[in-house]
């Protein structure tokens, strides 16, 4: 399965969002990414036929098996991308910002390759 960007984001916000609240809803979604309720809407549906996200009666939004895999690989790019760009000396906006358009293109081999060795050299990032 290959999702789009725009769908990877939605997963990793869910998941972020997931860790921090009990419920997770289409309007928390979307005043996090700040986008439009229909924007939104059209991204579950997207997501929910992908086999990636539930949608309860009640609104409520959960990660299936498949969609929280997916979730917390972007999201460890995310974290580790981040945190190695500071260490690198780039500031944290820009850090977090490169780290986000980077960790849905980096393939799984540059990224394994990144976290054997930010593992090895950096222990306190060990991952």
């Amino acid at each position: 399965m290959s999702l789009q960007e725009s769908g990877e984001m939605y997963l990793e916000t869910i998941y972020v969002l997931s860790k921090n609240k009990d419920i997770v809803r289409s309007i928390d979604v979307g005043e996090h990414m700040g986008y439009s309720k229909p924007s939104v809407s059209r991204a579950i549906g997207v997501l929910k036929e992908e086999g990636l996200v539930k949608k309860e009666a009640n609104g409520n939004l959960s990660l299936t098996e498949a969609g929280k895999i997916l979730a917390q690989r972007i999201y460890e790019r995310h974290t580790l991308l981040s945190k190695l760009f500071m260490d690198l000396g780039v500031d944290e906006k820009t850090a977090i910002d490169d780290a986000c358009r980077i960790e849905h293109y980096i393939s799984d081999t540059t990224f394994e390759a990144i976290k054997k060795h930010v593992n090895q050299y950096h222990p306190s990032r060990k991952l």
